[in-house]
């Protein structure tokens, strides 16, 4: 007499097991199946069929499917233009004192030094004068003013370009817990070649500042609006 199923119906179409439940009952799981290698597919090439009158048409292995995707892929805009750096406004030249608007100097009057490849702009501070070493700033975020320093005798070399301000990446990779933690006792240490940079940038624009009047407090008070004034209708 053949045994009872494993699986009965409660009600038509309905089993009292799943198919998992089934699967576990039978031990399924102990006997795999064997998986057939598939057959290397035949890399088809594109057939050339003669028409009549002697022309020829190519037709292609590979048929492009006769439906459309049901969901729409986002693909990227091609565009021919190349990125072109923005241009500097006329007010902006060597030597102009600017008044950063944004960043975390915002607020302070800094020196022009040059306009850099990029289209981002060269200042200092001085450093000793109001604190903003030599750094790179965005000509949208900054105040043009009449007031200009003397850089003739100063020396900017070459080296000050984009690369010279780019930082080091860091790897985010965890290693063991004794590197953790010598990683939270040891700080970045500022380079000594661009302290030496810093210092010899801002002695000859220093030297300059000397010699105007009341030139180096104004470069050290910061920039602040009162109640009912607005800067378009200032002269700066």
């Amino acid at each position: 007499m053949a045994h009872a199923p494993r699986n009965n119906f409660i009600a038509p179409g309905v089993a009292r097991f799943s198919r998992s439940a089934v699967y576990a009952k039978k031990g399924l799981y102990k006997h795999a199946k064997p998986q057939a290698q598939a057959a290397a597919k035949d890399n088809a090439a594109d057939k050339t069929v003669e028409l009549k009158g002697g022309q020829k048409r190519v037709v292609p292995a590979n048929k492009a499917s006769r439906f459309y995707p049901a969901e729409d892929v986002p693909q990227p805009k091609k565009s021919r233009k190349a990125a072109k750096a923005a241009s500097v406004r006329s007010s902006i030249t060597p030597g102009t004192v600017l008044i950063l608007l944004a960043g975390r100097f915002r607020g302070k009057r800094v020196v022009c030094l040059k306009t850099l490849d990029s289209g981002l702009l060269l200042v200092t501070g001085p450093y000793k004068v109001n604190g903003v070493p030599m750094k790179r700033v965005n000509a949208a975020y900054v105040i043009a003013t009449s007031t200009k320093v003397d850089l003739s005798k100063a020396q900017i070399d070459e080296k000050f370009n984009d690369a010279y301000f780019t930082k080091k990446t860091v790897s985010n990779k965890k290693g063991s817990e004794e590197e953790f933690f010598e990683g939270e006792q040891k700080k970045a240490v500022y380079p000594e070649s661009k302290a030496a940079d810093q210092k010899a940038v801002d002695k000859a624009i220093l030297a300059a500042v000397q010699g105007v009047p009341h030139l180096r407090h104004y470069l050290g008070a910061s920039f602040s609006l009162k109640k009912g004034q607005f800067p378009h209708q200032l002269k700066f």
